[in-house]
């Protein structure tokens, strides 16, 4: 089951936040995508939370634009940023990237976002699987936030 940011920011609100503040430290994320091997390929990639979609812009005929052409799942992790200090967590977003060719589309999204050059440039929309927040609460538990779509609230662990 997948759904898109709107619907998991209406589930949960408070943890939506928390992510998109996370992610707005920083311009530039690890995007985990698939080779034609099916073996794993990170790369560096800016993102973007707008008109309720969680948007993800590259090259075209880049390694990761052809990788999720071929496979769509992908996996975004928050940059980390410098030192040991990750407030709000560490977050990872889920799911599977499809690519956007309505031209409206592509132009509310260039409209609101300043794109160098809006016909040399793959956009995909994606569908969330998962969301995912790791922190440590009292200097004492690690803690791991898991929604997943389907209307089952987040799931909290707790270890120490």
């Amino acid at each position: 089951m997948t759904s898109n940011w709107a619907t998991f920011t209406t589930a949960e609100p408070d943890l939506a936040k928390t992510v998109e503040e996370r992610f707005g430290r920083f311009q530039h994320h690890i995007l985990a995508t698939l080779r034609k091997d099916g073996s794993p390929r990170t790369s560096g990639l800016e993102v973007r939370f707008l008109h309720g979609e969680f948007w993800l812009g590259m090259m075209p005929g880049s390694l990761k634009a052809r990788d999720l052409l071929r496979d769509p799942r992908f996996a975004v992790q928050a940059n980390p940023g410098d030192g040991t200090h990750m407030g709000g967590g560490d977050v990872r977003i889920s799911g599977r990237a499809l690519l956007v060719e309505d031209p409206e589309v592509i132009a509310s999204y260039t409209d609101s976002v300043q794109v160098p050059d809006p016909d040399d440039f793959h956009l995909f929309r994606t569908e969330l699987t998962e969301v995912t927040r790791t922190f440590i609460e009292d200097e004492k538990y690690l803690v791991v936030q898991v929604w997943k779509p389907g209307g089952e609230p987040v799931r909290t662990l707790k270890r120490t």
